[in-house]
């Protein structure tokens, strides 16, 4: 089947000159710039829509430099829809500037605080934290999880304590693939689906298998536990490109997708593919 019109809801785009991402020095794969252009290249056999730009990690002095940046190619890139943040949450109150700036940014949808290298469970549940991601109901924004599979407990509490804002979890919480290892990982992502209030992400799970050598059907339990605890209606496609070019191309992401995904339903795909993130990011 061919896909219909594609939503990606999670690109990233950077330009090394420009901007600073520490994380970039030991990538040197990705250690350049990646822009619209090279996006159109990568996709070129995909019926690529519309997308979401999602924050890279720059220094967070330069997150609304980054913003504005962005801001500036999606003049000339039409497909660029929405954008995901960078904010600084965990100062409470104190975030509400920062929120305030991005709120005055139309293409802003919502924000993500980078969490996968916080070591302390506890960072999730401090009170000012918590206080900073309640503040994005204020502002009608999103909050994209970006974790580890260890972390995904501590995750669904802070979801149960801020039930007015959308949780979007990318990557399906990291699980580890390259190992085969489904357990806890499984049941974390359970009971957190069994809160209403968040969505996920199938996008970037090739990165967490065996970079060079990674066969779909290593792929495939994890994608059927997704469907199983989200189903078609919360459910987005993502490439994370160009991470993902670190272990595979754009189409063979569409195809090992289109492949695995139990899906019965042509409206199943149009929701998977397009809908459900038009509505999350309202694009």
């Amino acid at each position: 089947m061919a896909p219909p019109t594609i939503v990606d809801s999670h690109v990233h785009l950077w330009n090394p000159a420009q901007l600073r991402y520490t994380w970039l020095d030991g990538l040197p794969a990705l250690n350049r710039a990646f822009q619209p252009v090279d996006l159109a290249a990568a996709s070129a056999s995909a019926n690529l829509g519309k997308f979401i730009f999602v924050e890279c990690g720059c220094e967070p002095a330069q997150s609304l430099a980054e913003i504005d940046w962005i801001a500036t190619l999606a003049m000339s890139e039409t497909r660029l829809k929405g954008i995901v943040a960078q904010a600084s949450l965990e100062g409470g109150d104190t975030a509400r500037p920062q929120l305030e700036m991005l709120a005055s940014r139309p293409l802003v949808k919502g924000v993500r605080r980078n969490l996968q290298s916080e070591q302390d469970a506890g960072f999730f549940l401090q009170p000012k934290f918590i206080l900073g991601v309640r503040l994005l109901a204020e502002f009608g924004f999103t909050f994209d999880l970006c974790l580890r599979n260890n972390q995904l407990c501590a995750a669904a509490e802070l979801v149960r304590r801020v039930p007015e804002v959308t949780f979007v979890l990318d990557h399906l919480g990291k699980p580890d693939v390259g190992n085969q290892s489904l357990r806890p990982w499984a049941n974390d992502l359970d009971a957190l689906a069994g809160l209403p209030n968040v969505v996920a992400k199938i996008s970037g799970l090739t990165t967490e298998a065996n970079w060079h050598d990674w066969q779909p059907a290593e792929l495939a339990p994890y994608l059927k536990q997704a469907f199983a605890n989200f189903g078609p209606e919360r459910l987005m496609f993502g490439s994370d490109w160009p991470v993902m070019t670190l272990a595979t191309t754009y189409r063979r992401w569409i195809e090992t997708v289109q492949t695995l995904m139990p899906f019965s339903k042509e409206q199943d795909w149009v929701q998977f593919f397009q809908t459900n993130a038009e509505r999350i990011y309202r694009v």
